[in-house]
Formats: structure tokens, sequence, C-alpha cells
């Protein structure tokens, strides 16, 4: 049984552990609350684009561009984004399940690029080609990041080192809710839009190859954009759910340790009187 100064101790290393994680929740909240902001700002113009591809995509062919052009799957790359840093509870571990069912199912070779050393960590261990780290701030993704990762995937591409490029991440609902998806974004394929925009006929002005010159890979801009954007939210909402719980664990465990040191303190001092008692009756007999 521990004795009342190994409970002390424990009670304040739990203190100690609670203050950590308040301070964790309380940071993390702060910039979900921006991260939730710029989500929300962000997904009107991604609507909006997904918008416009269908309506370019059902207004008859379109003209060949690098971005477009499909040839037979043979080797792929995966861009998976995780977290730099850990204590989000399942948020990685749910990211990393899902790219890896998704080698495993693949019927091709899979190069990885990874966003956050928590999957590059994981799957350079495991003997998986990792081509490339790429790092984000610890507040969040910024437009920058987006364009240089854009810009890599973009070149690969079109050098035919890849044959099709897809993106795992996690969209965020809420601080409780992150669901890991995955999404094929070269080549890009105009999402599908109404039955009525498939017979609608336009006149391109300017010409269409411009036209997709311009609007293809401000398109696959924002999909990866709108992607970093999410997962930066979800990594956020998950760390503030995960330093909740333990912050909750952490002032229950200091009560029942509390409870426990009273108790043996109450044990220590009824034992005591004992002793005074006896020593007392003693010395009378």
């Amino acid at each position: 049984m521990a004795t009342l100064k190994q409970i002390r101790q424990r009670i304040r290393t739990s203190k100690n552990i609670q203050q950590i994680t308040r301070a964790m929740k309380l940071v993390a909240a702060a910039r979900l609350n921006r991260a939730k902001n710029r989500v929300e700002e962000a997904r009107p113009y991604s609507q909006k684009m997904r918008e416009f591809m269908s309506s370019v995509g059902g207004g008859g062919d379109l003209p060949n561009h690098p971005l477009l052009q499909r040839r037979p799957i043979k080797r792929a790359t995966l861009v998976l984004i995780t977290s730099d840093r850990g204590l989000a509870g399942s948020y990685n571990n749910s990211l990393i399940r899902k790219a890896s069912d998704f080698i495993r199912e693949a019927e091709f070779d899979v190069d990885l690029i990874t966003v956050g050393k928590k999957g590059n960590v994981f799957f350079s261990k495991r003997g998986f080609r990792v081509g490339e780290l790429v790092t984000v701030p610890t507040a969040g993704a910024g437009l920058d990041d987006a364009v240089s990762l854009t810009n890599r995937v973009r070149k690969m591409y079109e050098n035919n080192e890849t044959d099709a490029v897809f993106l795992i991440y996690s969209r965020f609902y809420s601080p409780i809710r992150q669901v890991p998806e995955a999404v094929q974004v070269l080549p890009i394929e105009p999402p599908a839009g109404e039955e009525s925009a498939s017979s609608t006929e336009y006149e391109f002005e300017p010409d269409p190859e411009e036209l997709l010159g311009l609007l293809l890979p401000k398109y696959l801009l924002t999909v990866v954009y709108q992607a970093m954007l999410e997962s930066s939210a979800s990594e956020h909402g998950a760390r503030m759910t995960a330093m909740t719980s333990a912050t909750d664990a952490a002032g229950k465990m200091i009560g029942e340790l509390t409870l426990k040191a009273n108790r043996a303190r109450q044990a220590g001092i009824t034992k005591e009187i004992l002793e005074i008692v006896g020593g007392a009756e003693a010395l009378k007999n």
C-alpha cells in the first residue's frame, strides 16, 4: 500500500500534468477558432470553383491540357497530410490507417509525400517510399505552403514522374468529429454536375486553351489549399478535445488521490492516538 508521502507526490504530479493539459487545451482552442474561421471563409470559394468546373466540364469536349491527360496508372503519388506533433487523440492514427488501407488495396506502386512529421516517421520506419517531407507552421498551413505543394505535384505529373496524384486529409466537421478522406487531384476530372449542365453549350472568351491554362492550375491549388485548411482545423479540434479529456481525467485522479491521502492521514492519526492511549494505560498499570 502506498504511503502518505507517495500519495502526496502523485497528487503533485497529477496537478502539474493538469496544468500542462489545461494550457494546451486553451492554446488549441484559440488556434481552432482561427483555423475554423479560415475554413469557413475558404469553403464558398472552393464550392464555386467546383461548380464552375462542373459547368465547364458539361459544356462539351475540353481541349487537351497536361493536367487533364489520363494514362494507365502504374505509379501513383499519395500526399498524406498529418501533424508535426502528437497529443491529438486519434487524429494521426486515423489518417495513417486510411493511408495504409489505400496503399494495401492499390493495384499500382505508390510513392508518398508526407505533410507533417507523424506520417513521415510512421511510414519511413516501415520501409515505404517516402519521397519528400513537407512541414507547415504550427499555427496552420498558409497559402504559400499550398502553392509550394501544388507546384511540386503538378511538376511530377507533367514530367511523367507519376501517373496519378491522390490526397488524404481530414475533413473538419466539429471539434469532436473529423473524417479522413481520400481524393484524386490529378489528373483533374471535372466534378459531376447537374443533368441540365450536360446540355449547355458555351462560347469561350478567351479561347478554351487559354481559359483552361488559367482555370485548371487555380482549381488544383484550391483543392490542395482547402484540404490543408481542413486538416489544420481538424488537428486543433482533435487536440483540444484530447486535452479536455486529459484535464478532466487528471482532475478525477486528483480527487481520488486526495480522498486516499485523507484516509491514510486519518488512519495514521488514529494509530497514533491508539498508541498514546495504550502507553497511558501501560503507565497506569
